[in-house]
């Protein structure tokens, strides 16, 4: 978004700081408009999921980047699977961690950045379920519910693939690079998702 304002006439600079200054604006508007986005555990919840976005780019865009590699003599991100700056998604470091366990004796497959996010939101979740004693097992209510999941999981992964990134990977990552398609992505995705609750809405009335 930046370079088509600067396309249009601003200043680089300038650029950056009017469409980080407008979107973050209306962002920050809306987060913060309902009395429940109030809550502590809330603003405490999205001030750690930005703080370690923020904390993605630079560990891979800086601590892991190299201006010369040693083998290549090109500059590098040895941090990622992509080869370049990355900070917090799941949809490709799923694959990428279950191609490393499958492929684990292949010397050229290292554990990296995405996979590692991947595995640490795993325990994490896991301990934190253990130790809140809120862990359970849960089933399908019956063969309906089950068929709505499997779809449901089929279009996340059709979506998370064709879109490059899910909420997470565009709608927090991508969107703090202002970048337009992460931003039409997560419009998408919002609107997809509004659909979706008005019609499983439109089936349990169906069924009452």
């Amino acid at each position: 978004l930046p370079s088509f304002l600067a396309a249009g006439g601003f200043d680089p600079q300038t650029a950056l700081l009017l469409a980080a200054g407008a979107i973050g604006g209306v962002l920050l508007v809306a987060a913060l408009a309902s009395r429940e986005s109030w809550r502590s555990d809330v603003l405490l919840g999205g001030i750690v999921i930005g703080a370690l976005c923020v904390a993605g780019w630079y560990v891979t865009g800086h601590i892991g980047y190299v201006a010369e590699h040693p083998e290549t003599l090109e500059e590098a991100f040895i941090a990622t699977n992509s080869r370049s700056a990355e900070s917090l998604t799941f949809v490709a470091p799923f694959a990428y961690t279950l191609e490393l366990l499958i492929l684990w004796s292949d010397s050229s497959r290292v554990l990296t950045f995405g996979i590692a996010s991947a595995l640490g939101v795993i325990a994490g979740s896991a301990l934190y379920a253990l130790l809140s004693r809120s862990f359970r097992i849960e089933g399908f209510r019956d063969p309906g519910d089950l068929v709505r999941h499997i779809v449901g999981a089929v279009l996340m992964g059709f979506g998370g693939v064709t879109g490059l990134g899910c909420t997470i990977g565009q709608g927090i990552s991508g969107f703090s690079t202002l970048a337009l398609g992460s931003i039409l992505t997560t419009f998408a995705i919002i609107a997809g998702a509004a659909v979706t609750m008005k019609i499983q809405y439109w089936l349990m009335m169906r069924e009452a």
